[in-house]
């Protein structure tokens, strides 16, 4: 059988697809999370985010894998200059560098403004808990006992 090796550049265009999908399915996550945040869904938030968490983790190590590739070919033709995907790009003349370049900025527009408008929600329902618990106490009931499994019943 016979291997044809890829060349760091066509390394570099394998990992960027990586990091497009890896914040295509952070945006899903967070698009999820926010239905569970509209839907006072708690469960849901707490699964979403430990989603989170493993695809930002994912997300870390594709990134360094990104940066070493960028230091080989850095180092593979003798560059040394601040390095961006965009002088990469003018480098090699490589148009489909250019569109995963576009993918990767409209990726992270939509993941900034969605995280954005989730931590807006996150907000709102903190307060709106802070204020159903201070309406609670304000009529006399115990919030340490909601905790312990008190069961409350109304009198008539």
């Amino acid at each position: 059988m016979h291997f044809i090796e890829m060349t760091t550049l066509e390394n570099i265009k394998s990992i960027l697809i990586e990091q497009i999908n890896g914040y295509r399915f952070l945006l899903e996550l967070l698009q999820k999370e926010r239905l569970y945040l509209l839907n006072f869904d708690a469960q849901g938030v707490e699964a979403v985010s430990k989603e989170k968490d493993v695809a930002i983790i994912r997300l870390r190590l594709i990134e360094e894998e990104r940066i070493r590739l960028i230091n080989k070919y850095l180092s593979e033709n003798n560059l040394r200059c601040e390095f961006t995907l965009q002088k990469l790009i003018e480098l090699t003349g490589d148009n489909n560098l250019s569109i995963l370049r576009m993918q990767l900025i409209s990726l992270m527009q939509s993941i900034e403004e969605l995280n954005s408008f989730n931590m807006i929600l996150i907000g709102r329902s903190l307060n709106f808990v802070r204020h159903s618990m201070a309406f609670l106490e304000s009529v006399g009931i115990d919030i340490d006992q909601l905790y312990k499994g008190a069961i409350f019943s109304k009198e008539i």
